[in-house]
């Protein structure tokens, strides 16, 4: 059989006319692989460090584990904004908790304190809590869920703003639907545990939604670091997660007209109207 380059002797390229087309692109091929084989996986461990920091309740100096957001690799983000990074669940990291007396926020929150807030954390938290004791290079998703919970009790307990109450229970949700996540890519998955995990993460969504909510009526921007627009996407998500199509739809049309509203967040609000007009097209 004629070779696919025959006839190229009249152009004086003969040395051609027999060659394996494909020769160099498997060559390429093995080399790709052969390297994709020597590159090393990225490991937890090494996108953390120990952070040194200084308890505004008790004055106690000590560490805790933060991500190395410089070196972590950011592969997207969930419709509600849940980030996901290669090789490291960032969210495990957020919380920073004092060991002596058990204070806990969100590291954004963790410096900023009252003298009232000091000493309900110290009659309501510090006099009775017991914590658990970890002894893991990385946060396990077991620890990471009892830091926010703690995290979350402190901000109770403190009388913070709806929107920092709010941002923890979106945050919570986000650390069990990645808990989830871990068991269903194991090779025997526990079933109900995932079950329980996904129940968990609906409680704590509808209670973001309803905290950004309140927050949004009485609180200013930025909020939790988001503005105006961003929270009104998150609220628009969350809201339609649980069928509240119109509340969604009132949201998703004040972004779309919104002069601040930059082109991503207006790509990603259209998106989501799609689903907002699905859902209620389903509803009727």
């Amino acid at each position: 059989m004629a070779g696919l380059l025959s006839g190229l002797t009249g152009l004086g390229l003969d040395h051609l006319e027999n060659v394996d087309i494909f020769a160099q692109e498997e060559k390429k091929a093995d080399k790709t692989a052969e390297s994709s084989k020597e590159i090393p996986r990225v490991e937890e461990k090494d996108l953390i460090y120990d952070r040194a920091f200084e308890c505004p309740v008790c004055d106690m100096n000590f560490q805790a584990k933060i991500m190395k957001s410089g070196k972590a690799k950011l592969l997207g983000t969930d419709m509600d904004l849940r980030p996901r990074y290669e090789g490291i669940d960032s969210v495990k990291y957020d919380v920073i908790l004092c060991p002596r007396c058990g204070y806990a926020a969100l590291n954004r929150y963790f410096g900023s304190m009252s003298a009232g807030q000091v000493k309900l954390i110290k009659e309501n938290i510090s006099r009775s809590i017991h914590l658990h004791t970890f002894h893991d290079e990385i946060y396990t998703y077991e620890e990471a869920l009892e830091r926010y919970k703690v995290c979350l009790a402190n901000a109770v307990v403190k009388h913070a703003k709806a929107s920092e109450k709010a941002y923890i229970c979106l945050r919570s949700a986000w650390l069990l639907r990645g808990y989830a996540e871990s068991l269903e890519a194991e090779k025997k998955p526990d079933t109900e545990k995932i079950k329980a995990l996904k129940a968990e993460e609906e409680a704590y969504l509808q209670n973001a939604l309803g905290g950004f909510a309140e927050a949004r009526q009485n609180e200013s921007y930025p909020m939790c670091g988001m503005d105006e627009n961003t929270v009104d996407y998150l609220l628009a998500v969350l809201a339609t997660r649980f069928e509240k199509y119109e509340v969604a739809s009132k949201l998703v049309g004040s972004i779309l007209t919104s002069a601040s509203a930059n082109a991503r967040m207006k790509e990603r609000t259209r998106e989501l109207k799609e689903q907002i007009l699905e859902g209620m097209r389903k509803q009727r």
